[in-house]
């Protein structure tokens, strides 16, 4: 079983998302566990202060370093893999998806960042997979632990319900989806392609091999 533990100072955030679709069909098959921790859990003070400014100055606060060190030592086990959503990450592809999702009894703790970012000695010495899902800000990591898990998981053999999805799916051989059609045959003057509409499978074939692009 893949299981995942997420902290972050936002578990509604999360916990909507997993609890619907392919996540929730995962978890209800016993292929996957995702946990949803929040970060407050693992504080002292009576405001459950999980962050502060910074030294040196700037703006902005930094997340601190202590309920992030309690929290990784509660949840860790012997080959936990603990991974950081960052801007400065190696960007996450579906490569690294798909090799993810081959760990045998993966385990992997992933902290969603808010705010400027971590205190630096959270990346020095407490994490083991720093990622990025693009070039782009955004307001905290929930929606990119997000993106790992759900591509994750909908790779595990018996997730989805049609095993050939996997097979045809964008970015499988480097290429993107070809183009996808349904009823109604014409729309508004717009019309499926001819060969769609043969029966010619083989023709059918080279037309969606034509119409796909390199990534």
């Amino acid at each position: 079983m893949i299981k995942f533990d997420i902290i972050t100072i936002f578990p509604n955030v999360i916990e909507e998302y997993i609890n619907t679709g392919i996540l929730r069909i995962a978890q209800k098959k016993g292929l996957a566990e995702i946990n949803v921790h929040d970060l407050r859990k693992w504080t002292d003070d009576k405001h459950k202060t999980v962050d502060d400014t910074p030294y040196g100055g700037g703006p902005g606060m930094i997340m601190k370093v202590e309920p992030i060190y309690k929290a990784i030592n509660e949840l860790k086990k012997k080959d936990t893999i603990v991974a950081i959503t960052t801007p400065k990450g190696e960007k996450f592809v579906q490569q690294k998806a798909l090799s993810l999702s081959k760990v045998k009894n993966l385990h992997m703790i992933i902290l969603c960042g808010r705010y400027e970012g971590f205190d630096q000695r959270i990346h020095d010495n407490l994490v083991d997979y720093e990622f990025s899902v693009g070039e782009y800000v955004l307001s905290g990591g929930e929606l990119p632990a997000l993106i790992l898990v759900d591509s994750v998981i909908r790779l595990i053999p018996g997730v989805l319900g049609n095993e050939q999805s996997l097979e045809e799916e964008s970015f499988n051989d480097n290429l993107y989806d070809f183009p996808q059609y349904t009823k109604p045959e014409v729309f508004n003057g717009w019309k499926v392609p001819d060969v769609l509409l043969s029966g010619n499978h083989k023709e059918i074939k080279k037309f969606r091999k034509n119409s796909q692009k390199m990534v």
